[in-house]
């Protein structure tokens, strides 16, 4: 059977512009009439989503998938690293999670896995007409070299072509490049077969003697320059978003807990006319808030204690006597509860620990994650489409009084009887616009204006991306290298 035609992005540092170039490059394909699908074969991110196929990948390639018109797959990120500790992180393959390994346990696992990455890889090849590879971090890691199966390691494995992108807003984009390329080793170099620049602002002519210098230098052409596009609005991939607009209207306040995970979920809140939302780090306050948000975490009990470690508890406290209102998620949600218990260490050492006893409910963490996409409506009525990713099962009477009805598995969450603390295991709450101005005036706001569904706001900025990346990009030079002319 002949395969699909791969092209592998990588990028000089970690942020250069990896994921949007792929996402980029999918959607005008896909425009152009190719089938053609996204992959990543290891990640490391706190940021998932929930596949057709009922597995965990990186949201990234859930967005990359979006792009390309395709529902997430879970051979599109066959290796995902959810980091739970400073030097450890719990492993999924193809969608599975199969357990918690520290770094240099970690290395021994990297000849299966590959393996497994080059089976994922096959199998889009055998059903689209181009596959786009993303790497991860840098291919000159040299401490990373060994059993690679993120970027050069896989490109060899696989016979894939790549590209370099570098990010120029960063500044010396040219050296990143020269110096990316001189610290691969031979094959690895003639791989490389071109260069994007991304993220230039200003006239293009003043940047032209640095790319003729940097052709004649590596012998490779310069295949684009992407504009730097301001306010860029798609999923990120780990790194907590710009605030925009703190400190103005209605103020929701999320304790950016050591281990956050999914804090997308936050995406549409940012864009909603007359809503504020503040991050909250170490040593930061969380007043003034009219609503507080406890995240998902991928370490509950760690982030729990980091939370009261800062003094927060006591702080949640204060703002629910003086009126506020207090929603968690997943993680945030089992922090509400009398007691979140691990007894088989699923997430760190096997324990136990006090909530906020906020609802009255406990938590149990159990080896096996609940994965699935959901739809269903909020007690009042609006239609709630979200995910489930989350390792704990909750039990207490808290529970007979839920915040959603699932059309499929049942209820879930928990509205408290005095109306001010809720919580739910659902992620994606607030991405439609009914549900979130729902929420939004539970919570107390007053504002009329109505926000954007994120899939809309989605499907503007893949545009727009795509349309950047068809104006600035040489596309005759592309087909020529990812074979796909």
């Amino acid at each position: 059977m002949a395969h699909a035609a791969g092209l592998m992005v990588q990028g000089t540092t970690s942020d250069a512009g990896k994921s949007t170039l792929v996402a980029g490059l999918g959607r005008v394909l896909s425009r152009r009439g190719l089938r053609v699908a996204p992959f990543k074969p290891q990640n490391m991110a706190l940021n998932g989503a929930v596949t057709e196929d009922g597995g965990e990948i990186g949201r990234a390639q859930a967005l990359q998938a979006v792009a390309c018109g395709l529902a997430p797959h879970t051979d599109m990120n066959p290796v995902l690293l959810k980091p739970n500790s400073d030097v450890g992180a719990q492993v999924i393959v193809q969608g599975r999670a199969i357990g918690n390994y520290e770094a240099q346990a970690y290395q021994a696992l990297k000849p299966a896995l590959l393996e497994a990455v080059l089976a994922s890889y096959r199998r889009l090849q055998s059903r689209y007409d181009a596959v786009l590879v993303e790497g991860a971090g840098s291919p000159a890691e040299i401490n990373l070299r060994e059993g690679d199966i993120a970027n050069m390691g896989f490109a060899e494995r696989a016979d894939c072509p790549v590209i370099l992108i570098a990010d120029i807003d960063r500044g010396g984009v040219f050296a990143h490049l020269v110096g990316t390329l001189e610290l691969l080793s031979p094959s690895e170099r003639a791989r490389v077969k071109g260069f994007v620049i991304n993220r230039f602002r200003g006239d293009r002519a003043l940047l032209e003697p640095g790319i003729r210098w940097l052709e004649q230098r590596t012998g490779r052409p310069v295949l684009g320059v992407l504009p730097y596009l301001h306010n860029l609005r798609l999923d990120a991939e780990d790194a907590l978003p710009v605030e925009r607009g703190a400190g103005e209207g209605f103020r929701i306040v999320v304790p950016a807990l050591p281990r956050i995970s999914n804090h997308t979920d936050f995406d549409a809140l940012r864009d909603w006319p007359g809503v504020s939302l503040r991050f909250a780090g170490p040593g930061e306050s969380l007043a003034p808030a009219d609503l507080i948000i406890l995240p998902g975490s991928k370490n509950t009990r760690a982030d729990l204690a980091w939370l009261k470690a800062q003094g927060w508890d006591r702080e949640i406290q204060r703002h629910l006597r003086y009126g506020g209102k207090l929603l968690g998620i997943c993680g945030g949600f089992q922090m509400l509860g009398h007691c979140v218990a691990d007894p088989q260490g699923v997430e760190g050492e096997p324990g136990e620990s006090a909530g906020l006893r906020l609802l009255n409910m406990t938590t149990v963490l159990q080896p096996r994650k609940q994965l699935r996409n959901v739809e269903g409506r909020l007690a009042s009525g609006e239609l709630v489409v979200g995910y489930e990713i989350h390792a704990g099962i909750s039990r207490g009477p808290a529970l007979d009084c839920p915040l959603i009805f699932g059309d499929t598995g049942g209820p879930d969450g928990a509205l408290g009887e005095d109306g001010q603390v809720a919580g739910t295991y659902w992620h994606g709450l607030f991405d439609r616009a009914d549900a979130c101005a729902a929420l939004l005036r539970w919570a107390g706001w007053e504002g009329r204006l109505r926000g954007v569904d994120l899939a809309v706001l989605r499907e503007r900025e893949l545009d727009r991306l795509a349309e950047a990346c068809e104006a600035h990009l040489d596309w005759t030079a592309l087909a020529a290298i990812g074979g796909w002319g």
